[in-house]
């Protein structure tokens, strides 16, 4: 898939106004990554190759952030390494299998539970390994196993996890992903996405955000948009 632009194909304005840009401290989304959170993607992402990981991890992790940032009374040294290691998992099940397990019509709960307990070993050595806070990485470990199948949250910072995790479908990256999973019209795609997130949500500031996600998602593939190429 492709990345998205980095740099401008032109400059219609024929000016530099570089340097009247405020100072990007303090606005949204332009954090980036934690390096402490980048020690542990660094370890974990050889385990994300599988059906797009890599891609769905990182993207999950910045809508993670904005969720702490959203509730500062959650512990994001919890969220956040979770986040990135929630799906190390698929890397330990069959590649032909993985699609299996979430396909609609079927589906293969087995696999949602052996990647959940692969990814809980694979978090457990990876924080032990970067001498994570052992409180911390017991928690971690326990929002790992189960983000996908159990049905309630342990705590805010595992619903916060879940939230990220399924947000990411309603995402440009996360759409184009799943109509390729599937061979899916946008669409068709977006029918699907939305019956396995908005109601699926923990909380309030994740279903706005879902709410706003799906509103971008649906002009993609309206007539009118499309249009206008």
């Amino acid at each position: 898939m492709a990345l998205p632009r980095l740099h401008p194909i032109t400059n219609q304005l024929g000016k530099d106004v570089t340097g009247h840009l405020p100072d990007a401290a303090g606005v949204p989304g332009t954090a980036g990554w934690r390096a402490e959170d980048d020690a542990v993607w660094r370890l974990a992402v050889d385990h994300l190759h599988v059906r797009g990981n890599d891609g769905h991890t990182a993207y999950s992790y910045g809508l993670a952030r904005a969720l702490c940032d959203l509730h500062p009374e959650a512990d994001r040294d919890v969220v956040l390494p979770a986040i990135i290691l929630h799906d190390t998992g698929w890397s330990r099940v069959p590649e032909e299998e993985v699609l299996e397990a979430i396909r609609p019509g079927g589906g293969r709960p087995d696999l949602v539970l052996r990647h959940e307990k692969e990814g809980a070993a694979i978090a457990a050595d990876i924080l032990a390994r970067l001498g994570h806070d052992p409180v911390r990485t017991t928690e971690i470990v326990e929002i790992v196993d189960g983000h996908d199948s159990r049905p309630a949250a342990l705590s805010l910072n595992d619903s916060l996890v879940k939230d990220a995790d399924k947000l990411w479908r309603l995402t440009p990256h996360g759409v184009d992903t799943i109509m390729d999973w599937f061979g899916l019209t946008r669409e068709q795609a977006l029918v699907l996405i939305g019956s396995r997130v908005h109601d699926h949500l923990f909380t309030d500031t994740a279903r706005a955000m879902a709410r706003a996600l799906a509103a971008v998602a649906g002009i993609d593939s309206a007539p009118q948009r499309v249009a206008l190429g």
